[in-house]
């Protein structure tokens, strides 16, 4: 019997399957069909054959194309769109599950920007930026749960493309395009003049809002048209009176509607116009030299002198002329040249300038220029601007004084001159009283002197220098009868020795000169008291009977001349009194008494005779002191020294009768003294005054500082004794025998640095006890000191002492912050010292160096990198420090620091008020500590470069400036890190939090907040707080979630110890360190669960293989029924979606291992998307679809490779000694 079912060939065929078993869909093979054959009679019956659902349709999505438009500033974690697929099969092969697949523009880079929610939801999951990408495209990936397909499990998909419009919004200020701007306009140029135009555009291209322009400097004399950008000239331009020809004009491009913010977007550039001279100025002179001329007030008179007949090109002295023509370049080009009377005798050089230059005036005719012809001549200096016809020219009056020189020589009015004079003529007779010569040179040049050659006449004559007048010479004899002419030149010699001499003829006229001779000697002896009578006789050998021959006789007025008489014709003399011994002088008792002898003549000639009378003596006096008193002065300790002499004479003239000795008569103060008595000639003794041996005197202790004596002198001569008293005085003088000291100054001296200080700074003083001193100061030592320890010998020419104790400023380069004290170790010397120490002890003078400010602030170099995460950054948080010092004391080394300018690296965006800085002090440092001072941006990606300035407190102020590099942490980098423990335990536990986390990175730990969880998987894993935060590297780098996830893995030690503090790790709720013994009740556990799954495992492919016989068997039945039906899908029972994962076979639920390794929701997010996958995770059966649901992942950012920061990836890391159970389906989403 064969079994078939009905078609349409009518045929029949035979096989050999068992009977009653239909196969469904397939025919019988060849081996075991029969030929066919018509068929016989035919039975047939209606069988009910069930289909079982096989995965053989793909997710198809609805409602295609898909696209969407969003606005840039859209936040994170915004639903921006939806899609939809649906499956046609049954069971968990119709479960679709949605993934991103690739990100269109940079999927490396903006694959994390969106996730997908299993409802098909797409989130975003970062910034948007208009400017960086106006379009995203998304390759969006569906996907069954899979199933059995020709016996292999296959799982279906379906791609498609999300298509998402970023919508631009005004958030970017405008750019302008073609920078730098830079035109040129000529001065004196009309108003309205254009001069370039600028353009500026909105950055929000979809935007595109409408620019105004504006200048922003005040006072220039330009304008903008606000819509058109052109600049044109607003006001009169005088290049010449401008402060730069270049003029910088800020230019500010406006947006017409203010920004997303509220703020107006603007940018500012600068525009260079360059003003372009013109010739409209001409050449005028000043008194002034280069370069110190400032061309304020122009001169048209100058003076200058020049010595007359001065070589050719020779200057003109005392000018000081600078032409300047205020134009430029060839503009500024003029001619020089002279006119006036007195032009052809000089020249101007240079003849041509170009801008400034000195000015000369030159001799050009040497003999024209002649003081004796004019004293001063006159010249006009032009200066001609030949390119400026209009206004030309400028004229200088120069004025030139001519110094006279010596050209002429002095002359004579004759060349011969008779002069007469009396012989004997005494000294000084003036024979002629002017003989004087002309010379027309003026000045010193005209000024003559005179004298006699040869040089022997001058023992005759002599001339006066000045007025040429010839006299009769010092000590000269004129004797008529001896020399009766003498013959000299008198020589006349101007102020530049120039000579001229005219012949002297000099005759020397007779008078009475020969006196009368007297004949033979007078010698008279007698006793005193007896008389006394003789005649003179004498001849003369003028003309007798004349005048001068005739005699007379008279006593000339002397000692004696009253003693005696004489007759005037005869020459009889006497005496008229008796004679007295002691009126005489003379040692031998003699007394002269002149005669002279005369005649009549004109002038009358005389002779003298001494007549010489010897007088004997007779004792008829007593002594007598020749002072009234006497006062001497005495050195001390001086014993038996000198002390003076006391002069007693006796009149008497004979030893016998004028002896005389001397005693001390006795009184205060006697016995100190001693006297002896010595001859100091006839009469005449002397009493030696002197200190007795024993007795010393010493100045400085002694209270009496002179004694008062009396001195007896007495003549022994007669038996009656007669004696003279005088009173002496002995004072006591100082020797110079103490050694002088150095005056302690009252204050230390000051002198400022860098020679600012010149010439006395100081006087040193000295003192002496003694009564007699000459002191000078000496410098015996230098030190130099900086801050109190030696500087060497830097400063050891700085001062210079002078003996009387000036102290003087001897450089100029005397330098503080070399050496800010200088100590000079001084000495006195008393030059006048007797016996004892000349000197001294040494005194130091102490000179403080005062500072200047004459150095800049030196910023010290800066060890590490500066971070900054703006989110969490406030107001006034410290982001970095510079260190800066300044040699310079008081306020010069005061040091304050500014924030001079802060840009982005890679923008040239200039950005103000983001950082302030505080300076404090610390050990002669200054620090600068830069803190945050308005909130920052923190999407901003790079580093600040902020550059801080240093500037000192003193005039004239010196600054420095130095660039700080600070790396901004964008809020890309944040990470969520969840907590089983309240917000209260986190914060009791933040430090060892933190410390933890440190340890496990290596990594600096910015803590952004704690706070409660909300989202439901949170809830679900029994969150309850939740803790956001950075990881930042020193050198600026941060660690995104992938990292930090790798690193805690990769030490099983620290993530137990996290685990502790309340970290949330993979695994349903609350994941602890298991005790040893929970271990072993584990263990126990899980062999008994394995036994029984085992058992049950055993059981279960009985089960299937008894029902898969009966299946076959039944299949049999319904192949008839078969043959009717397509192969169509049927569905299945109901799955419960995440519960099916290990039905597919070979599949192993026991050892966690599903058959197709993109079911292994693990930790392997090198192999899949996890995102995607996880889309399972939130399926529920006839549960509500949460659309607020919000998976917030940390985004993904690669690692700098310029870095070589070393992450331990080990996330597929499990520990080995843990018995729990692990859920595939959580990922890094859940931690």
């Amino acid at each position: 019997m064969g079994w078939g079912t009905g078609g349409g060939s009518g045929l029949c065929g035979a096989t050999r399957d068992p009977p009653g078993v239909m196969l469904a869909g397939s025919r019988a093979p060849l081996d075991t069909a029969s030929l066919p054959l018509p068929c016989p009679r035919q039975v047939s019956k209606k069988l009910t054959v069930i289909v079982e659902d096989r995965n053989d349709n793909a997710p198809v999505f609805k409602g295609l194309p898909y696209e969407t438009s969003i606005p840039e500033n859209m936040m994170a974690g915004s639903i921006i769109y939806t899609v939809s697929a649906t499956d046609a099969d049954t069971g968990n092969s119709a479960k679709v599950s949605y993934s991103i697949l690739e990100v269109i523009p940079d999927n490396a880079k903006n694959f994390w920007l969106f996730y997908i929610l299993p409802n098909g939801s797409m989130v975003l999951n970062g910034s948007l930026d208009y400017a960086t990408n106006t379009f995203y495209q998304l390759k969006i990936l569906a996907k069954d749960g899979g199933g059995l397909l020709h016996g292999v499990m296959v799982v279906q998909n379906s791609t498609t493309y999300l298509s998402i419009t970023v919508l631009d919004l005004p958030n970017l200020n405008p750019r302008f395009l073609n920078e730098p701007y830079s035109g040129s306009v000529p001065e004196n140029c009309p108003l309205g003049v254009t001069v370039l135009t600028v353009t500026a555009m909105d950055r929000d291209t979809g935007v595109n809002d409408e620019i105004f322009y504006s200048i922003t400097n005040a006072s220039v004399p330009f304008a903008i048209n606000t819509t058109t950008g052109i600049i044109t000239v607003s006001g009169w331009l005088d290049r010449e009176q401008l402060p730069s020809e270049e003029v910088l004009l800020e230019v500010q491009a406006r947006e017409k509607n203010l920004d997303i913010h509220g703020m107006v977007a603007q940018a500012s550039t600068l525009v260079t116009i360059l003003v372009v001279d013109v010739n409209d100025n001409k050449p005028e002179f000043y008194q002034c030299s280069l370069p110190s001329c400032n061309f304020t007030e122009s001169q048209s008179n100058f003076t200058g002198s020049i010595i007359e007949h001065s070589s050719s090109k020779v200057p003109v002295s005392n000018l000081s002329i600078v032409a300047h023509d205020p134009d430029k370049g060839i503009n500024s080009t003029f001619e020089l040249y002279l006119q006036g009377g007195s032009a052809s005798a000089f020249t101007v050089s240079p003849t041509r300038i170009v801008g400034t230059g000195e000015v000369q005036i030159l001799v050009q005719n040497p003999s024209a220029v002649d003081y004796e012809i004019s004293h001063v001549m006159v010249v006009q200096l032009i200066a001609n601007d030949t390119g400026n016809p209009a206004n030309c020219c400028s004229v200088a009056t120069v004025t030139i004084d001519l110094i006279d020189t010596n050209d002429h020589f002095p002359e004579f009015p004759q060349s011969i001159y008779s002069l007469n004079v009396m012989e004997n003529s005494p000294e000084g007779t003036v024979i002629a009283p002017n003989i004087t010569a002309y010379d027309p040179d003026s000045g010193a040049y005209g000024q003559i002197t005179y004298q006699l050659l040869p040089e022997t006449i001058h023992e005759t004559f002599t001339v006066n220098a000045t007025s040429g007048a010839v006299l009769v010479a010092t000590g000269a004899s004129l004797d008529r009868e001896t020399r009766s002419i003498y013959y000299a030149n008198i020589q006349a010699k101007d102020g530049g020795g120039m000579v001229s001499t005219a012949l002297l003829e000099i005759s020397v006229l007779d008078e009475n000169d020969n006196a009368p001779i007297v004949t033979g000697s007078y010698f008279i002896s007698v006793e005193e008291g007896q008389n006394v009578s003789t005649q003179i006789k004498a001849i003369d050998n003028d003309e007798a009977g004349t005048p001068n021959s005739k005699l007379g006789f008279r006593i000339l007025p002397g000692l004696f001349s009253n003693n005696f008489t004489i007759n005037e014709t005869t020459g009889q003399m006497h005496n008229t009194e008796p004679l007295d011994r002691e009126a005489l002088d003379d040692k031998d008792g003699q007394l002269v008494v002149t005669v002279e002898v005369y005649d009549h003549g004109v002038p009358p000639l005389s002779t003298l005779v001494n007549v010489t009378i010897t007088v004997g003596d007779i004792n008829d006096n007593t002594p007598v002191f020749l002072e009234q008193s006497y006062e001497f002065s005495i050195f001390e300790s001086s014993a038996d020294s000198f002390v003076g002499s006391v002069v007693a004479t006796d009149a008497d003239k004979t030893e016998i009768n004028f002896r005389i000795s001397f005693r001390l008569q006795s009184g205060s103060g006697s016995s100190n003294f001693l006297i002896r008595s010595y001859k100091l000639g006839p009469g005449n003794y002397s009493g030696q005054l002197s200190l007795d041996p024993d007795t010393t005197m010493d100045y400085d202790t002694l209270q009496q500082k002179s004694f008062s004596l009396v001195v007896l002198a007495e003549n022994t001569a007669t038996d009656s004794i007669r004696d003279a008293s005088v009173p002496v005085v002995v004072h006591i003088l100082d020797v110079n025998d103490e050694p002088p000291s150095i005056v302690p100054a009252s204050q230390n001296v000051t002198v400022s640095e860098n020679g600012t200080q010149q010439g006395l700074v100081y006087t040193v003083g000295a003192a002496d006890p003694d009564t007699n001193h000459s002191l000078v100061i000496e410098k015996l030592q230098v030190t130099c000191l900086k801050d109190s320890t030696s500087a060497g010998d830097v400063c050891w020419d700085w001062f210079v002492l002078l003996p009387n104790g000036s102290v003087l400023v001897n450089s100029s380069e005397i330098d503080f912050e070399l050496c800010d004290t200088v100590k000079l170790t001084l000495r006195a010397e008393d030059l006048y010292t007797e016996k004892g120490d000349r000197y001294s002890k040494n005194g130091t003078l102490t000179i403080n160096i005062k500072d200047i400010n004459d150095n800049a602030p030196v910023f010290l170099p800066v060890s590490g990198t500066f971070v900054v995460v703006p989110e969490i950054s406030p107001v006034d948080l410290q982001v970095a420090t510079v260190r800066a010092t300044d040699v310079d004391s008081g306020l010069g080394g005061t040091i304050t620091f500014s924030i001079f300018k802060v840009e982005v690296s890679g923008n040239n965006r200039t950005l103000e008020n983001l950082f302030k800085v505080v300076t404090t002090v610390e050990q002669n440092n200054y620090i600068g500590s830069i803190q945050v001072a308005s909130n920052l941006d923190s999407t901003l990606k790079g580093q600040y470069q902020v550059t801080v300035m240093a500037q000192d407190g003193a005039a004239p102020q010196h600054t420095a400036q130095t660039v700080l590099n600070i790396f901004t942490v964008d809020q890309s980098y944040r990470i969520r890190l969840q907590f089983v423990t309240s917000v209260e335990e986190v914060q009791s536990n933040l430090e060892e939090i933190k410390a933890t986390l440190t340890l496990a990175t290596k990594a600096a730990v910015y803590v952004v907040g704690i706070y409660s969880a909300e989202d439901s998987r949170a809830a679900r894993a029994q969150v309850k707080s939740v803790m956001e935060a950075y990881f930042v590297y020193s050198d600026g780098t941060a660690l995104d979630v992938s990292d930090l996830i790798r690193m805690i893995q990769s030490d099983p030690q620290l993530l137990a110890a996290l685990v502790k503090l309340g970290l949330a790790v993979i695994g349903p709720g609350e994941v602890t360190e298991p005790s040893k013994e929970t271990q072993m009740i584990g263990i126990i556990a899980g062999l008994a669960a394995f036994l029984v799954l085992f058992i049950l495992i055993m059981t279960l492919v009985l089960v299937f293989t008894t029902r898969s016989y009966k299946r076959k068997l039944n299949s049999m039945k319904a192949l008839k029924a078969a043959t009717t039906l397509s192969p169509a899908v049927a569905q299945q029972g109901a799955g419960i979606p995440g519960t099916n994962q290990y039905n597919a076979e070979g599949a192993n639920p026991m050892l966690n291992l599903p058959m197709d390794l993109s079911h292994d929701l693990g930790f392997h997010e090198d192999t899949s998307s996890l995102a995607s996958v996880n889309s399972l995770d939130e399926n529920k059966v006839d549960s509500p679809k949460d659309n607020n649901l919000k998976t917030k992942l940390g985004k993904s950012h690669p690692t700098d490779p310029t870095e070589d920061k070393v992450l331990v990836a080990a996330l597929n890391t499990k520990e080995p000694t843990k018995v729990a159970f692990i859920n595939s389906t959580f990922n890094t989403t859940d931690l």
